[in-house]
């Protein structure tokens, strides 16, 4: 796939992300996401600044992270978790069960 269509299919996600918006349960996540990371960071004793200039971005953008409001990316999650010393979790887990399926 060019580097074109590549872009062109982001950008459809975004523009179909802004439409709708984050949901309840998407906002609780990010909420708690921010949590973690701005508990983590003062358990360490860095400022915003200093957690930034480990991470290789700005304060502005940990104030983001940390304010919970929109979706952290992935790689930015990274990089904050091995800045903290921390390690990164994720786990996808079936909202609903199906037929069939095993245990």
């Amino acid at each position: 796939m060019s580097s074109r269509a590549i872009s062109e299919r982001l950008g459809r996600v975004r523009d179909r992300a802004a439409e709708g918006g984050a949901d309840v349960a998407d906002s609780r996540l990010y909420a708690e996401v921010a949590d973690q990371v701005a508990a983590q960071r003062a358990a360490r004793g860095l400022s915003q600044a200093e957690l930034a200039q480990l991470t290789g971005t700005t304060q502005s953008a940990i104030a983001r992270l940390e304010s919970g409001r929109r979706a952290p990316r992935l790689d930015t999650l990274q990089r904050v978790a091995n800045a903290l010393d921390c390690s990164l979790e994720i786990e996808l887990r079936p909202r609903t069960t199906s037929e069939g399926a095993s245990k």
